[in-house]
Formats: structure tokens, sequence, C-alpha cells
């Protein structure tokens, strides 16, 4: 924890965790709702994504990954991580070499099958996932932790956070995921003090202490 870190530094750390979970999450829904719209419910991707903010329009489950995916939209993953490449760019050197390594990989791949003629399918998907699984593996592989990889960490679970409210999902995860984004923050600002939260809080207030916490981190730390 000797490690000093700038604030921009620290702020892209975070951001890099935030968008690389901000992928998977997506990723895994993607394919969830792919399936659904198949057996279910055509409009299930829509209204997914409406969740996000974004009008996604396709005609069948296989149009919807590659709109999903490499759509015109604030949420297309080609977009999410190349934002997350920058970030790594920007704190490469406090950064596992190998994790650095991988997200660049990670990041050409989706540039290059970003062309018209590419098909998406879950096989594809689920190879963006492992090679996602690998990122983070090699990120906390270590035994000892640095100040990096407390924001990397702060990050991700910050995501996990807002993610699994905007899609409305039980209240009940993100309190827990809370539980752990407390301790990192007891150890990147001990002298800070914050509410708890519990299920009777709106998604808002929840979602507002979170940011809170990262403003008193990183803006104010």
């Amino acid at each position: 924890m000797e490690q000093l870190l700038t604030a921009n530094v620290a702020t892209n750390l975070y951001w890099f965790g935030r968008y690389l979970e901000r992928v998977e999450a997506t990723l895994i829904e993607a394919v969830y709702h792919f399936d659904r719209i198949i057996d279910i419910d055509k409009n299930s991707g829509k209204d997914f994504y409406k969740k996000l903010g974004v009008d996604l329009e396709y005609t069948n489950a296989r149009d919807f990954l590659n709109v999903a995916i490499f759509g015109n939209h604030s949420a297309n993953i080609n977009s999410l991580i190349s934002y997350a490449k920058e970030n790594a760019i920007i704190s490469r050197s406090n950064m596992d070499t190998e994790a650095f390594g991988s997200v660049i990989e990670l990041a050409d791949l989706l540039k290059h099958s970003s062309h018209a003629s590419f098909l998406i399918d879950c096989r594809f998907i689920d190879y963006v996932l492992s090679l996602i699984s690998e990122i983070w593996g090699e990120l906390t592989r270590k035994q000892k932790r640095n100040t990096s990889d407390y924001f990397i960490r702060l990050g991700k679970l910050v995501e996990k956070v807002d993610f699994h409210l905007r899609i409305e999902k039980d209240k009940e995860f993100s309190l827990v995921v809370m539980e752990e984004i407390d301790k990192i923050v007891s150890i990147l600002a001990p002298n800070a003090e914050f509410l708890t939260h519990n299920e009777n809080d709106s998604y808002e207030a929840i979602l507002n202490s979170v940011n809170r916490k990262i403003n008193k981190i990183i803006v104010e730390g």
C-alpha cells in the first residue's frame, strides 16, 4: 500500500475497472436475452437495453447480438472496451504487464471483428468472456496488493452495484457488494465516514452514496 498514485492515474484505474466490468456484465446479459428472444419474448433485448438508456432495434436474435455488441449506441461493447484500453494505457506503469497486454489484445479483437461481414454468435461472446476472466485473474494473482489494485477493484465493484441497480435486480446483492466497497473505502480513506444502507433505501439513494464515496477518495483525496 506504499504505492503513490496521482489523481489522474487513480481515476483511470478506477474507470478501467468499471468499463471492464460493464463489458462483462453486458455480454452476460446479452446472451441471456438472446435465448429469451428465441424462446420466450422477442422484445426481451429491447426491454433490457431500455434500462441502459438505449433504444435498440433488431429483426431477430442473431441481429440482436450484432446490434448489441457493435451497434451505434452508448452501450456497444466495442466502444466500452476501447475506453478501458485508453484507461489502461494511461495507467500502464501501475498495471500488471500481462493484464495490460491482454486488454490490448481484447480491444484489437473486438475492433477487427466490428466490420459488417463478421457474424456474432454465442461462441464468440463466450470467447470474449473467457479473455475477460483471464484479465481479472492476471490482475488479482499477486499476493500483495498495491494501491492501484484497490482502485481497479473499487471500479469493478461500483460498476457491479450500478449495473445491478440499473437493470432493477434485487437490492440485497447490491448491498452485499456495498459492504465490500466500504472495506476498500476504509483502506483508501480511513478517516471518511458514511451512512450504511438497507433494502428500504431507493436505488437512487444507494447509487448517490456510492458516488459520494468515490468522490471522497478520488476527487478530495
